[in-house]
């Protein structure tokens, strides 16, 4: 080996050579403190080091997250369980750790508008991005136009493999609006092929009970066939509880509301937008 002298070498130059970017950034601002301290050379590098991974896990976070498409970004923490009685934090700490991908774990989040489900699903999915998997977003009803303009288009096979790549996938208010005919053609597809791979499906529903399915999506049998699938390694929770949207609303006192309300202006729950961004 070439002997060199240390003092001759460019570490700014090699940090950037090893793409090493926050490492580049903050040594000097270490180097000063490491002498005003007496830190160890082993200390020296240790933090060096525990700061640049820190900062790559938190890129790959930011990353991962933008990637997923979430419409807003909610975790667990966030998450109000005292308002729903169907579920156990313990029921719901089997779906926060690596085993949600690594065994396939599905899940259907049932309930009335307003109740958290697409809180609860973006949180799950945002956990297993924490772990170091990835996700996608999206709509029902953007699942399926896409995959039957595909379908359309001889490009099924092609634009599947958007919805089959990520680790967790979540199909948000399967319901809520009308599809076309094709509708539970092409949600099968995404789901027998996830199925097949273990890949986990988190499904957000209004409509219960879920044979309710086969109507909206214009297939009896496809409709079961969905769900049976989803269900062979997943559960349904149903989330109850008051509307997250309107529980800061006194209740309605039906005694008065004859007169309470008669020269009163309509109050609409949500008219601020800001007050509630998530949808559910």
């Amino acid at each position: 080996m070439t002997p060199f002298d240390p003092a001759t070498l460019d570490i700014d130059a090699m940090l950037k050579r090893l793409h090493l970017a926050n490492a580049r950034r903050c040594w000097p601002q270490l180097t000063e403190q490491a002498g005003a301290e007496q830190w160890s050379f082993r200390d020296f590098l240790a933090t060096l080091l525990a700061q640049e991974i820190g900062h790559r896990h938190g890129t790959r976070l930011r990353r991962a997250s933008h990637d997923a498409h979430f419409p807003f970004l909610k975790t667990v923490d966030d998450f109000d369980l005292t308002q729903q009685t169907a579920i156990r934090p313990a029921l719901l700490g089997n779906y926060l750790g690596p085993d949600l991908v690594t065994e396939g774990r599905n899940l259907i989040l049932m309930g009335k508008t307003g109740r958290g489900k697409t809180h609860l699903a973006v949180a799950i999915a945002y956990r297993a991005i924490q772990n170091g998997f990835t996700a996608l977003f999206t709509t029902a009803a953007a699942l399926i136009d896409d995959l039957s303009a595909a379908s359309r288009s001889g490009r099924l096979r092609d634009a599947l493999l958007h919805y089959l790549q990520p680790h967790v996938l979540v199909i948000d208010e399967v319901g809520y609006l009308t599809y076309g005919l094709d509708a539970a053609n092409v949600l099968f597809h995404v789901v027998n092929d996830r199925h097949l791979k273990k890949r986990p499906i988190i499904f957000t529903t209004n409509k219960s009970p879920l044979t309710a399915w086969g109507a909206v999506l214009h297939d009896h049998d496809l409709a079961e066939a969905i769900v049976d699938r989803t269900l062979e390694r997943g559960r349904l929770l149903v989330l109850d509880g008051p509307s997250y949207r309107t529980r800061h609303l006194p209740p309605l006192d039906s005694s008065n509301s004859n007169n309470d309300h008669a020269d009163k202006p309509a109050r609409v729950s949500g008219k601020d937008r800001s007050e509630f961004p998530e949808p559910t």
